[in-house]
Protein backbone atom coordinates (compact mmCIF):
# COMPACT_ATOMS: atom_id res chain seq x y z
CA UNK A 1 0.00 0.00 0.00
CA UNK A 2 1.50 3.35 -0.94
CA UNK A 3 2.29 5.72 1.85
CA UNK A 4 0.49 9.05 1.90
CA UNK A 5 2.55 12.02 2.74
CA UNK A 6 1.31 14.57 5.24
CA UNK A 7 0.68 17.33 2.71
CA UNK A 8 -1.54 15.02 0.65
CA UNK A 9 -3.45 13.97 3.73
CA UNK A 10 -3.86 17.58 4.74
CA UNK A 11 -5.21 18.48 1.25
CA UNK A 12 -7.63 15.55 1.29
CA UNK A 13 -8.88 16.51 4.75
CA UNK A 14 -9.35 20.13 3.77
CA UNK A 15 -11.28 19.12 0.65
CA UNK A 16 -13.58 16.91 2.69
CA UNK A 17 -14.13 19.67 5.23
CA UNK A 18 -14.90 22.14 2.46
CA UNK A 19 -17.39 19.72 0.92
CA UNK A 20 -19.15 19.23 4.23
CA UNK A 21 -19.21 22.90 5.07
CA UNK A 22 -20.46 23.95 1.65
CA UNK A 23 -23.24 21.36 1.83
CA UNK A 24 -24.45 22.81 5.08
CA UNK A 25 -24.15 26.41 4.04
CA UNK A 26 -27.35 28.35 3.64
CA UNK A 27 -27.96 31.12 1.24
CA UNK A 28 -29.80 34.18 2.32
CA UNK A 29 -32.68 35.24 0.13
CA UNK A 30 -33.64 38.86 0.07
CA UNK A 31 -36.66 39.12 2.32
CA UNK A 32 -39.93 40.46 1.04
CA UNK A 33 -42.30 42.25 3.32
CA UNK A 34 -44.84 39.89 4.86
CA UNK A 35 -48.42 40.99 4.46
CA UNK A 36 -50.66 39.75 7.20
CA UNK A 37 -54.18 38.85 6.24
CA UNK A 38 -56.93 38.57 8.72
CA UNK A 39 -59.13 35.60 8.06
CA UNK A 40 -62.57 35.83 9.60
CA UNK A 41 -63.02 33.21 12.24
CA UNK A 42 -65.53 30.62 11.12
CA UNK A 43 -67.65 28.91 13.62
CA UNK A 44 -66.75 25.26 13.91
CA UNK A 45 -69.31 23.02 12.29
CA UNK A 46 -71.44 21.25 14.76
CA UNK A 47 -70.38 17.65 14.81
CA UNK A 48 -73.16 15.13 14.54
CA UNK A 49 -72.89 12.32 17.01
CA UNK A 50 -73.44 8.96 15.35
CA UNK A 51 -73.39 6.04 17.77
CA UNK A 52 -71.44 2.99 16.64
CA UNK A 53 -71.07 -0.55 17.87
CA UNK A 54 -68.14 -2.88 17.32
CA UNK A 55 -69.06 -5.83 15.15
CA UNK A 56 -66.04 -8.04 14.88
CA UNK A 57 -62.43 -7.16 15.38
CA UNK A 58 -62.06 -4.41 12.76
CA UNK A 59 -65.64 -3.41 11.96
CA UNK A 60 -67.63 -0.55 13.44
CA UNK A 61 -71.30 -0.37 12.50
CA UNK A 62 -73.21 2.90 12.65
CA UNK A 63 -76.47 2.67 14.57
CA UNK A 64 -78.39 4.70 12.01
CA UNK A 65 -80.95 3.56 9.42
CA UNK A 66 -79.81 3.45 5.82
CA UNK A 67 -81.31 5.68 3.15
CA UNK A 68 -83.28 2.71 1.77
CA UNK A 69 -84.71 2.07 5.22
CA UNK A 70 -85.84 5.70 5.50
CA UNK A 71 -87.23 5.98 1.94
CA UNK A 72 -88.60 2.59 0.95
CA UNK A 73 -88.60 3.48 -2.75
CA UNK A 74 -84.78 3.51 -2.60
CA UNK A 75 -84.65 -0.23 -1.89
CA UNK A 76 -82.67 -2.16 -4.47
CA UNK A 77 -84.61 -4.94 -6.19
CA UNK A 78 -83.94 -7.44 -8.93
CA UNK A 79 -87.10 -8.76 -10.54
CA UNK A 80 -87.57 -11.69 -12.89
CA UNK A 81 -91.00 -12.64 -14.20
CA UNK A 82 -91.63 -16.05 -15.78
CA UNK A 83 -91.12 -16.10 -19.56
CA UNK A 84 -94.24 -18.06 -20.56
CA UNK A 85 -96.78 -15.90 -18.74
CA UNK A 86 -98.82 -13.34 -20.67
CA UNK A 87 -98.15 -10.62 -18.11
CA UNK A 88 -99.48 -7.08 -18.07
CA UNK A 89 -97.81 -3.94 -16.81
CA UNK A 90 -100.01 -4.16 -13.72
CA UNK A 91 -98.68 -7.67 -13.00
CA UNK A 92 -95.14 -6.37 -13.31
CA UNK A 93 -95.83 -3.41 -11.01
CA UNK A 94 -97.37 -5.68 -8.37
CA UNK A 95 -94.43 -8.08 -8.63
CA UNK A 96 -91.93 -5.25 -8.10
CA UNK A 97 -93.86 -4.00 -5.06
CA UNK A 98 -93.95 -7.41 -3.35
CA UNK A 99 -92.35 -7.27 0.09
CA UNK A 100 -91.39 -3.57 -0.25
CA UNK A 101 -94.10 -2.25 2.04
CA UNK A 102 -95.84 -0.42 -0.82
CA UNK A 103 -99.02 -1.31 -2.69
CA UNK A 104 -100.46 -0.24 -6.02
CA UNK A 105 -103.46 2.11 -6.26
CA UNK A 106 -106.37 0.34 -7.85
CA UNK A 107 -109.83 1.33 -8.96
CA UNK A 108 -108.99 4.53 -10.82
CA UNK A 109 -109.42 4.81 -14.57
CA UNK A 110 -105.71 5.53 -15.04
CA UNK A 111 -104.75 2.51 -12.95
CA UNK A 112 -107.03 0.23 -14.99
CA UNK A 113 -105.65 1.65 -18.25
CA UNK A 114 -102.03 1.10 -17.19
CA UNK A 115 -102.84 -2.30 -15.68
CA UNK A 116 -104.22 -3.60 -18.98
CA UNK A 117 -101.16 -2.75 -21.09
CA UNK A 118 -99.08 -5.78 -22.17
CA UNK A 119 -95.71 -6.14 -20.47
CA UNK A 120 -92.82 -5.89 -22.96
CA UNK A 121 -90.35 -8.77 -23.05
CA UNK A 122 -87.59 -6.29 -22.19
CA UNK A 123 -89.27 -5.78 -18.81
CA UNK A 124 -89.39 -9.45 -17.78
CA UNK A 125 -86.04 -9.01 -16.01
CA UNK A 126 -85.23 -5.73 -14.24
CA UNK A 127 -82.41 -4.77 -11.97
CA UNK A 128 -80.65 -4.49 -9.84
CA UNK A 129 -82.20 -1.04 -9.50
CA UNK A 130 -84.19 0.96 -7.00
CA UNK A 131 -87.91 0.32 -6.59
CA UNK A 132 -88.65 3.84 -7.86
CA UNK A 133 -86.65 3.31 -11.07
CA UNK A 134 -88.19 -0.13 -11.64
CA UNK A 135 -91.71 1.31 -11.33
CA UNK A 136 -90.90 4.19 -13.68
CA UNK A 137 -89.35 1.78 -16.18
CA UNK A 138 -92.40 -0.48 -16.19
CA UNK A 139 -94.88 2.39 -16.51
CA UNK A 140 -93.00 4.29 -19.19
CA UNK A 141 -92.56 7.98 -19.86
CA UNK A 142 -96.27 8.64 -20.45
CA UNK A 143 -97.01 8.04 -16.78
CA UNK A 144 -96.11 10.05 -13.70
CA UNK A 145 -95.44 8.37 -10.36
CA UNK A 146 -97.35 9.68 -7.34
CA UNK A 147 -96.93 8.29 -3.85
CA UNK A 148 -99.01 8.47 -0.72
CA UNK A 149 -96.51 8.09 2.12
CA UNK A 150 -99.20 7.75 4.76
CA UNK A 151 -101.01 4.85 3.08
CA UNK A 152 -97.84 3.60 1.34
CA UNK A 153 -99.61 3.55 -1.99
CA UNK A 154 -98.06 4.04 -5.40
CA UNK A 155 -100.30 5.60 -8.04
CA UNK A 156 -99.73 6.48 -11.67
CA UNK A 157 -101.38 9.34 -13.51
CA UNK A 158 -101.04 10.34 -17.14
CA UNK A 159 -98.08 12.70 -17.53
CA UNK A 160 -99.43 16.26 -17.76
CA UNK A 161 -96.94 17.43 -20.40
CA UNK A 162 -97.94 14.82 -22.98
CA UNK A 163 -100.61 15.67 -25.58
CA UNK A 164 -103.79 13.64 -25.64
CA UNK A 165 -103.46 11.25 -28.60
CA UNK A 166 -106.85 9.60 -28.32
CA UNK A 167 -108.77 10.00 -31.61
CA UNK A 168 -112.12 11.79 -31.53
CA UNK A 169 -115.09 10.85 -33.72
CA UNK A 170 -114.33 13.80 -36.01
CA UNK A 171 -110.73 12.67 -36.39
CA UNK A 172 -111.61 9.22 -37.78
CA UNK A 173 -111.96 10.48 -41.34
CA UNK A 174 -108.59 12.23 -41.15
CA UNK A 175 -107.07 9.08 -39.63
CA UNK A 176 -108.41 7.02 -42.55
CA UNK A 177 -106.89 9.48 -44.99
CA UNK A 178 -103.53 9.30 -43.26
CA UNK A 179 -103.37 5.53 -43.73
CA UNK A 180 -102.62 4.60 -47.29
CA UNK A 181 -102.78 1.12 -48.64
CA UNK A 182 -100.43 -0.05 -51.33
CA UNK A 183 -101.51 -2.81 -53.73
CA UNK A 184 -99.48 -5.98 -53.57
CA UNK A 185 -97.82 -6.98 -56.78
CA UNK A 186 -98.20 -10.52 -57.87
CA UNK A 187 -95.01 -12.44 -58.23
CA UNK A 188 -94.31 -13.00 -61.89
CA UNK A 189 -93.26 -16.46 -63.02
Amino acid sequence: MPAISVPHAWIAASLLTTAFVSGCATQTVPSTPVVEQTVPATEPEESIFVPVVRSGRYTLVELEPTAAQRDLLLQVVEVSLPQGVQATVGDGLRHVLKRTGWRLCEGTAAAMELDALPLPVAHLHLGPMTVRNALLTLAGSAWELRTDERARQVCFVVHEDLPDNTPDADDESSADQAIQSFPLREAQP
